[in-house]
C-alpha cells in the first residue's frame, strides 16, 4: 500500500478530494534540513558567550585590582562584623541596644588589638634593628650544619672535574627608612579607622539591610527564600569565623608556651605570628616553621636544640590541621587543597599579604552561598574535600 498524502482542494467540476504530492523520496523532511544551520547557529552563540564570560571575568579581575583599597577594609570589616553578630543579637533579644552592644565590642576590639601592637612592637623592632648582625652570627652555624653537603658537593665536584664555585655576595644589610614609615602612617591609620566605622555601622544597622532586601523581593515566596538564605548564610559564616579564630589564638597560646619552655627569646612575639600566619593554609605553618628554625640557630650554638622549636611547631601544625580542626568544623566546611592554593595564589596575586589573610575565609563564603543558590552549587561540590 503506498502514503496517501493530505488531502487537497479538487480540480472544477470534480467532487472528489485529491491526495497533495509527496516529495521525491531522496529529499530529507524540511525540519532535518534545518538542523545543521541550527546547530551552527548555537555553536557560534556558545563561542559568544564564553568569550563574553572571560572578558566579564578580566573586567571584573581588573576592577578588583584596581579598587583593593576600597575592598579589603569593606571585606575585613564585612567578616568582623559577621562574627561579632551573633552577640549582637544575642544582646538585642535581652533588651540591650544595638548601639550599646556594638560600642563595647568595638571598644574592646580596639583596645586588644592596640594593646597587642604596643606589647609586641618593641621586640619586633629591636629583631629589625640587630637583623644585620644576627644575620652574621646565623651564618657560621648554618655552614656548620651545612659542612656534611658541602663536603658531598666537593667530592661531587672532584669527579667530574668541575671548577671551585665562587664565594656567594654578600647580602645587603636591613635598613628601615624612617621617613617611610612616616609616610605611611596616615594611610594605615586611615584604612584601620575605616574598618572600625564599617564593623560598628554593620553591627547597627546589619538587621536593617537584611529588612530592606526582603522588602525588594517580588511575593511571598521570594521574600521567605531570601530571609532563609541569608540567616543560614549569616549563622554560618559566623560560626566559621569564630571558630577559626578560636583555633588559630589556641594554637599562637601553644606556639608561645612551648618556646617559653624551651628558652626561645620573646615567645610572645613568634605565638603571635603563629597565630596570624595560620589563617594562610600550608603556607603560614610552613613559613612559621622555617621561622622559627632561623630563630633557633641565631640563639642557641647546639643544631639539635636549635632545630627543636621548628620541629615541635611543625608537628603541633600537623595535629591542628589533621585532626583537632576538621572535627571541629566539620566535614562540609573541608575544602579541597587544590582549590585553596589556586584562591590563595589569584587572591596573594591580586590583594598581596591582605589577599592571602582573606583567601580563605572568602572562599569559605562563596561556597557556603553557593550551596543555598541554584544553578552554584556545582562551586560547592569543586571546592570541597
Amino acid at each position: 500500500m503506498s502514503a496517501i498524502g493530505p488531502l487537497v482542494p479538487p480540480p472544477e467540476g470534480s467532487g472528489e478530494m485529491a491526495p497533495a504530492p509527496l516529495p521525491p523520496a531522496d529529499e530529507p523532511p524540511a525540519r532535518h534540513r534545518h538542523r545543521p544551520a541550527v546547530r551552527f547557529t548555537q555553536r557560534h552563540l556558545l563561542g559568544i558567550r564564553a568569550v563574553l564570560n572571560l572578558l566579564l571575568l578580566l573586567a571584573l579581575l581588573y576592577t578588583v585590582t584596581l579598587a583593593r583599597d576600597l575592598l579589603i577594609p569593606l571585606v575585613l570589616a564585612g567578616f568582623i562584623g559577621l562574627a561579632f553578630n551573633p552577640i549582637v543579637a544575642f544582646a538585642a533579644r535581652r533588651r540591650v541596644p544595638r548601639w550599646l552592644s556594638a560600642s563595647f565590642l568595638v571598644i574592646a576590639l580596639i583596645a586588644g588589638i592596640g594593646n597587642g601592637i604596643a606589647r609586641l612592637t618593641p621586640p619586633a623592632l629591636e629583631w629589625f634593628h640587630d637583623a644585620p648582625s644576627l644575620v652574621r652570627n646565623f651564618v657560621p652555624k648554618l655552614r656548620t650544619i651545612m659542612q656534611p653537603l658541602e663536603a658531598a658537593n666537593r667530592a661531587t665536584q672532584s669527579l667530574v672535574g668541575g671548577q671551585l664555585s665562587r664565594p656567594p655576595p654578600r647580602a645587603a644589610p636591613v635598613t628601615i627608612d624612617a621617613w617611610d614609615v612616616l609616610a605611611g602612617t596616615p594611610k594605615v591609620l586611615a584604612a584601620v579607622l575605616t574598618v572600625v566605622l564599617l564593623v560598628f555601622f554593620f553591627l547597627i544597622y546589619g538587621d536593617t539591610l537584611l529588612r530592606r532586601l526582603v522588602e525588594i523581593a517580588p511575593n511571598f515566596r521570594y521574600k521567605r527564600r531570601t530571609v532563609s538564605i541569608v540567616r543560614s548564610i549569616q549563622v554560618e559564616v559566623s560560626r566559621y569565623i569564630l571558630t577559626t579564630v578560636v583555633i588559630n589564638a589556641t594554637l599562637g597560646v601553644v606556639t608561645a608556651t612551648m618556646l617559653w619552655a624551651y628558652a626561645v627569646p620573646d615567645p610572645l612575639l613568634w605565638g603571635s605570628v603563629a597565630m596570624i600566619a595560620n589563617f594562610i593554609p600550608y603556607v603560614g605553618s610552613i613559613t612559621t616553621t622555617a621561622l622559627l628554625a632561623v630563630v633557633g640557630l641565631i640563639h642557641f650554638d647546639q643544631p639539635g636544640q636549635a632545630l627543636l622549636p621548628a620541629l615541635t611547631f611543625a608537628g603541633i601544625t600537623a595535629v591542628e590541621g589533621n585532626l583537632i580542626t576538621p572535627l571541629i568544623q566539620g566535614r562540609r566546611m573541608r575544602l579541597s587543597p587544590v582549590a585553596i592554593l589556586l584562591w590563595l595564589l589569584v587572591w596573594g596575586w591580586l590583594w598581596g599579604i591582605p589577599g592571602a589573610l582573606l583567601a580563605v575565609p572568602m572562599l569559605t563564603s562563596v561556597k557556603l552561598i553557593a550551596e543555598k543558590i541554584r544553578g552554584w552549587r556545582w562551586f560547592a561540590m569543586v571546592v570541597q574535600r
